[in-house]
């Protein structure tokens, strides 16, 4: 089928909650990737919007307003004021960066909700909730806390524990209590509407199943979810903050966060091109891209998509890639603990230095499976490859260009057959990073752009200038003018990636303006143009730099728990370790066939509270095995993982249901089952030896 080609594209970068800073979490997710194919965009020449901004409703931000003594008013304004400005000056190139919070906001959401309802979209439902007599007003699920049924955490959530992970409804939790008085809550009748996904389902899946080319972790997850039949979602909730119901008799109503979050994208667009943005949004040859974290999948690819298609003047977005999670040095990001890197300290603590963390962060991106940042990386990366590959070619074709030339580009001789097959390679470059950008595969592009500057550093290398220009002057003009052709070149393909770099280059080059869509159309640099002086592009990073970013965490830890390495060390020693089973020999070992396998989908087996059923790509086939873990893992985080399988173990029916091999785990310290991973990315069916 040929790929459709579209007149415009609007790309959305995910709505982040006003309760806090930026950190490199939040970077890795959505951000960066999302701002780094939107300026390979605009310099391909394609008419694109570029929006986000701050979901300044929900229950996260009533918390925050809680626990500092303040409104929730006064919460989305402090932090949208630091988040914004951290954008731009890290270089995220919004078109437009606004907030929920604002009156088109709420009138485009209403609107929309009105749309649906006059449509006889939604069910109305009276269900029991809690309530809090004393604070007198319904708690949203994160107003109440309680005892987590599957860890006996004391201080699960209403809707998850943050201990074990388990997702939770309230009425699950033991011993419940309001956050707001301390009180045990009572169950209270009330009526919201929902939007009926059950019947949706059809319309829905039909949709995902559409789209095969979605990432494995996109794709996998909304299948899982489709697997376990989707259930009517109430899209009001009883809370004084958001959104209000525009509806009769609905005091103290607003619309499901997740309802008028998503509409935030529309009423953006429309703040930014008052005259023409439904076209943005409502033109068929309009592609609407969503750039998400994981754990907002669904939301973007089963409840918008609803709501969307049940309006029925809308397109529907035609890719969300996700990337999955950043770790913080081996651990996971955790802004309660203050286990962060937050990008307004960063910049702060880096001046001038935006393009090392976003080369790292994309170096480094989470686009398959959770990935880990640490200081000793950023260091390695920036001494490694940003000086000692980019910078240090750069700096050498632009240095000996003012040296033999006075910074005037020498006009190209007769070509050797290495130099026509570096301009043959150089050639093929843009193509191959524009390919990896347009299939949202950032980490390969990046790797794709380093080995070009590789490609200069060699050439320089291999033909030494330095020694020709006393013996033969006109060859080191050519293989100077190539040098240059090939930095010149760096200029616009690092611009996506590294911003503040190619603007620098630019300078040097005395050349600005130049745009993807003009490479391959000639030089870029004419004979006889003229250089201005090499200026620095990165600078080595010491190890005290780091050693400080590094003590700052570890102080983080302590104060956290001042015990805590000496508490895993006496748990570890503990722990009771099983005898060794009988002696085999290494025959025996041969018989077993171990194998990576990737995750395609997963899903609890219905009235099994320990099994969870796994479909896996073992390189050889696609199979179904079961495996008792699901007290230990959500069956969403799981898709796109990568496991280890026993292959050739003989089928076995558990629950109905054959299960074709076995998912291998070990038991930790607490009795958590963990699955045994492998240490890197690896091709499906890798045997395991």
């Amino acid at each position: 089928m040929a790929k459709k080609t579209y007149k415009r594209h609007t790309v959305t970068a995910a709505l982040i909650y006003a309760n806090g800073p930026i950190h490199i979490g939040h970077l890795a997710g959505c951000y960066l990737p999302s701002d780094i194919y939107v300026r390979y965009m605009r310099s391909m020449g394609e008419d694109i919007v570029f929006v986000s901004g701050t979901d300044e409703h929900g229950v996260p931000i009533t918390l925050k307003a809680r626990n500092e003594g303040t409104t929730p008013q006064g919460v989305v304004d402090k932090y949208y004021d630091i988040i914004k400005n951290s954008f731009a000056e890290f270089g995220i190139s919004f078109d437009t960066y606004s907030r929920t919070s604002r009156e088109i906001h709420h009138k485009t959401s209403q609107d929309f909700f009105l749309n649906l309802y006059e449509k006889g979209i939604f069910e109305e439902q009276t269900t029991e909730q809690y309530f809090d007599e004393k604070a007198n007003q319904f708690l949203a699920d994160r107003y109440i806390v309680g005892t987590c049924p599957t860890c006996g955490n004391e201080n699960a959530y209403g809707d998850q524990c943050e201990k074990c992970g388990s997702t939770l409804s309230p009425q699950e939790l033991g011993n419940p209590r309001s956050m707001l008085s301390g009180e045990k809550p009572v169950l209270k009748p009330t009526k919201n509407w929902y939007m009926p996904l059950d019947k949706l389902q059809p319309k829905i899946e039909k949709y995902v199943d559409s789209h095969p080319e979605w990432k494995t972790n996109v794709f996998g997850q909304c299948k899982s979810w489709l697997n376990q039949g989707l259930q009517p979602r109430s899209m009001t909730r009883d809370l004084d903050w958001g959104v209000k119901v525009p509806l009769p008799d609905t005091e103290g109503k607003v619309l499901y966060v997740w309802f008028d979050a998503p509409i935030g994208y529309i009423s953006a667009t429309k703040e930014l091109k008052p005259n023409d943005w439904e076209k943005y949004w409502k033109d068929e040859d309009t592609r609407l891209v969503h750039f998400i974290g994981k754990d907002n999948i669904v939301f973007h690819c089963i409840i918008f998509p609803s709501m969307l298609m049940e309006h029925g003047d809308f397109v529907v977005p035609d890719n969300v890639p996700a990337n999955e999670f950043m770790n913080l040095e081996g651990q996971k990001i955790s802004t309660s603990r203050n286990w962060a890197v937050w990008l307004h300290e960063y910049l702060e603590e880096f001046p001038g230095k935006q393009d090392v963390l976003r080369y790292v962060l994309c170096a480094n991106a989470p686009e398959t499976k959770d990935n880990d940042f640490t200081w000793k990386d950023f260091q390695t990366r920036n001494n490694s490859e940003l000086v000692a590959i980019f910078g240090n070619f750069v700096n050498r074709a632009v240095v000996l260009t003012h040296k033999y030339y006075e910074g005037k580009v020498p006009e190209r001789g007769e070509l050797f057959q290495f130099d026509e097959e570096t301009l043959a390679k150089l050639a093929e470059f843009p193509g191959v990073i524009a390919g990896s950008i347009e299939q949202f595969k950032f980490r390969e592009a990046l790797a794709s752009l380093m080995d070009l500057a590789r490609l200069g550093n060699k050439y320089l290398a291999d033909t030494e200038p330095w020694k020709l220009i006393k013996t033969d002057p006109e060859r080191v003009k050519t293989i100077m003018n190539i040098a240059l052709q090939i930095a010149a070149t760096l200029q616009v393909v690092c611009e996506p990636f590294l911003p503040f770099t190619a603007s620098k280059l630019g300078g040097m080059f005395n050349q600005k303006g130049v745009k993807w869509s003009d490479l391959g159309k000639g030089d870029l640099l004419a004979a006889g143009h003229q250089l201005e002086a090499a200026t620095l592009l990165f600078e080595k990073i010491e190890d005290d730099v780091v050693e400080a970013q590094i003590a700052k965490l570890e102080a983080t830890k302590k104060l956290n728990s001042p015990a805590e390495k000496a508490g895993e060390i006496k748990k570890a020693e503990k722990m009771e370790v099983p005898g060794l089973k009988e002696e085999i020999v290494y025959d025996d070992f041969t018989k077993l066939d171990m194998r990576v396998a990737t995750v395609l989908e997963c899903e609890r087996v219905p009235k099994s509270d320990k099994l969870l059923k796994f479909l896996l790509d073992t390189g050889i086939d696609k199979r179904t095995i079961l495996s008792g873990i699901a007290k230990h893992y959500q069956p969403e985080d799981l898709i796109g993982k990568q496991v280890v399988v026993l292959a050739n173990l003989a089928p076995r029916k558990m629950m109905g249901i054959e299960s074709q091999g076995m998912i291998l785990s070990a038991e930790d310290e607490e009795g958590n089952l963990r699955l045994l991973q492998a240490n890197a990315v690896t091709n499906p069916g890798a045997t395991i030896s």
